[in-house]
């Protein structure tokens, strides 16, 4: 038999409502696809507030260190304050563990209701940098005198002006951080058989953060994918290659998700481009209820919902498993448990179209049943 260690995080909120849900899920996935040869080991780590009460802290070195070893983790959502308090323990995890990649696959599934006209021709996987930009969370207050500082820094040495009662925030991007993310995208797409990697970037303006993450882009392209990828410029000479490599300003492609999400297929994005884009294009196909994702690195990758803690729906029995559920899904296949992975998918896909499914989305389909998360979770265990 096959055992597969899966390090798990519950998460605050409704993320015991969901955790266990994707737990019981994944388990009788892999028990339907391989008959009992291959097995899931849980390993419950703690974090966030259950963490806080048991240990004292919020991010125990016990967690750090099993995941320091580990190679796949399951997380639920965890509370992070605005403005004030602790730093989010999200970009702490992908911070410590170097996890570059935020992957997100967006696509809709039929009978759910969407405000866009055609969401079915959505079917994107975004490929967001994930600790550089402003994840590195480097800023001081108005009129600190942090702020004061750097601006006389910068007026003094070279020669900008900036209001001396301005907050300042940094915003840094390096070669290797924008590189490796592109790297990984192409690489999927031309694994996946993905038609085309789109760069989005800001960079009409900030030309030495956001335009050199472009650059750098078609560089790599041209100096180890000559002959698989060709430029738009080259796809409208005639040219044909496995894959397309274009661009677009993020204001611009916000647009083109909106009215042509057709033509795109992965997104290389940096840090804020790609959290905006990947929310929006959620929401155009059911919201972040229906969102899986992960945080990838060399070593590990922390699967994980990609919704909140829903703090209003606690013990209530209402939360919407789908997200950690279909991240789950995606970890099987990481692990080489693609036949689970699918029967999951299969399944979320069919409890949709049989119109029975949690509150958040029956509330937006016309005759569908509302259940429970641990009815819902049943209904999935059935479909499998």
């Amino acid at each position: 038999m096959k055992e597969q260690t899966v390090y798990f995080i519950e998460g605050d909120g409704i993320g015991q409502e969901v955790s266990t849900a994707a737990r019981i899920v994944l388990d009788s996935a892999v028990e339907k696809a391989y008959k009992g040869s291959k097995k899931l080991i849980w390993k419950e780590l703690l974090a966030g507030e259950k963490a806080l009460k048991e240990k004292g802290t919020h991010l125990p070195e016990e967690t750090l260190a099993a995941l320091a070893g580990a190679e796949v983790a399951l997380k639920g959502p965890l509370t992070t304050p605005v403005g004030t308090g602790i730093r989010s323990l999200n970009v702490t995890l992908r911070q410590a563990f170097d996890l570059y990649a935020c992957i997100r696959p967006i696509r809709y599934y039929e009978g759910v209701a969407s405000p866009v006209k055609a969401p079915e021709k959505i079917n994107m996987v975004i490929f967001r940098e994930n600790v550089e930009d402003v994840y590195m969370g480097i800023e001081w207050a108005s009129c600190t005198p942090e702020a004061k500082k750097l601006i006389t820094f910068i007026k003094e040495e070279l020669g900008k002006e900036i209001s001396m009662e301005a907050a300042i925030g940094l915003k840094p991007m390096t070669p290797k951080g924008s590189t490796r993310l592109i790297k990984s995208a192409i690489e999927y797409a031309l694994r996946e058989n993905r038609r085309s990697v789109t760069l989005v970037h800001k960079g009409n303006i900030m030309k030495c953060t956001e335009g050199a993450f472009r650059n750098l882009g078609y560089e790599l392209a041209e100096k180890s994918y000559a002959s698989e990828i060709m430029t738009e410029k080259e796809a409208q000479s005639g040219m044909s290659k496995k894959l397309l490599l274009n661009d677009r300003i993020a204001d611009a492609m916000f647009q083109e998700a909106l009215i042509y999400p057709e033509k795109y297929d992965v997104l290389a994005t940096s840090n804020l481009n790609g959290d905006y884009l990947s929310d929006a294009l959620a929401a155009q196909v059911g919201g972040l209820g229906l969102a899986p994702g992960v945080n990838m690195g060399e070593k590990l990758a922390i699967f994980e919902a990609t919704h909140g803690t829903a703090p209003n729906m606690v013990g209530k029995d209402m939360a919407n498993p789908c997200s950690i559920i279909l991240s789950g899904a995606m970890l099987l296949k990481h692990v080489d448990m693609p036949d689970a992975g699918e029967l999951i998918e299969k399944a979320v896909e069919q409890a949709i179209t049989n119109k029975t499914v949690t509150h958040d989305l029956a509330s937006q389909m016309k005759d569908a049943k509302s259940l429970s998360c641990s009815d819902f979770t049943k209904v999935l265990q059935d479909l499998l």
